[in-house]
């Protein structure tokens, strides 16, 4: 299987922790070929195919040289087995027309994963709003107003841009309600941009769950992001501490239901963060934490992700 990976630039992977690292070594360990590309290195031009200048590359399994770069050539995307989008957020405009060019791609045969479309249609926090049942007090608006009848309501709540990332541009307001009108003018511009307020859960301070659901499966065991000193954000990048647990029956309940409504649309990958039994986000773009779980654990997610990719391309054969 020759396998493409639209990612982030190679040279900027920490591969001790890189979840798209941990699929490649996956993928080239059971014999299958890797290549690699940026979004911006695709293309489309009329009469023709959507193509990209790829980097057919082999892992070295050094630390610091950790791959070689054997050719680099222009090649159709539905020539690849596979088409892994693997890119970060932030899930901007760019990001949405790299989902076009991938859906082009299909119309020409290729095989993409998570599917173009679904990550259009599930924005990763507006994708809670489909579960209602497993949601915290949720308000998506661009009200100012709004927001401070909410907080009078909850008295304890989280305010969050629609668009970041690993716990970026995330503020915390008590009951005193201390600068948040500043907080609402910096988040949503004067109405300009909608941001998203949750009632705060105090179970944080357990862990942000984060589960993996792998073509609607639930993997056995989740990094509980747990929150240091005096901070509220237990997301890695905003330095939590990372705990592998076995997945609580009650998780599981949640993480199936969710897994068996969105993996029929193309998302063979779902990054699910849950506080406590609340889900706050519904990550769709590049899911992390295969490889602290796998460290932690044993329990090789790497090894449930590319078995799951090869069920899935056995059962949808090209168009």
């Amino acid at each position: 299987m020759h396998i493409l990976f639209v990612a982030d630039p190679l040279d900027q992977f920490k591969i001790y922790k890189d979840t798209t690292f941990s699929m490649m070594r996956e993928a080239q360990r059971r014999g299958h070929r890797i290549a690699a590309c940026l979004p911006q290195d695709m293309q489309w031009v009329s009469g023709g195919l959507v193509t990209a200048t790829v980097q057919q590359i082999t892992l070295t399994g050094d630390v610091t040289e950790w791959y070689r770069v054997d050719t680099t050539e222009p090649m159709a995307l539905k020539d690849f087995d596979a088409v892994l989008m693997r890119k970060d957020p932030p899930f901007d405009a760019e990001y949405i027309y790299a989902t076009h060019l991938l859906e082009q791609a299909e119309r020409e045969g290729a095989r993409v994963v998570n599917s173009p479309r679904a990550l259009r249609d599930h924005p990763e926090k507006l994708a809670i709003m489909e579960f209602p049942q497993f949601v915290t007090p949720t308000l998506v608006t661009r009200s100012a107003q709004a927001v401070k009848d909410f907080h009078a309501v909850h008295k304890d709540i989280i305010l969050k841009p629609l668009d970041g990332m690993g716990g970026m541009g995330i503020f915390r307001v008590k009951a005193d309600a201390l600068n948040l009108g500043s907080i609402i003018e910096t988040l949503n511009k004067d109405g300009a941009e909608t941001i998203m307020v949750q009632r705060f859960v105090p179970d944080v301070v357990e862990g942000d769950k984060r589960i993996l659901i792998i073509d609607g499966v639930p993997a056995p065991f989740v990094l509980a992001r747990i929150p240091q000193g005096t901070e509220v954000r237990g997301n890695l990048a905003a330095g939590g501490l990372g705990v592998a647990q076995p997945l609580t029956p009650r998780n599981r309940e949640i993480a199936e239901t969710i897994g068996k409504a969105l993996a029929p649309r193309g998302l063979l990958l779902i990054g699910l963060d849950v506080i406590g039994d609340a889900v706050t986000e519904i990550n769709v773009t590049s899911p992390t934490c295969f490889q602290e779980i796998t460290e932690q654990t044993g329990f090789d997610v790497p090894a449930m992700f590319i078995d799951a990719l090869e069920a899935h391309l056995a059962r949808a054969p090209r168009a």
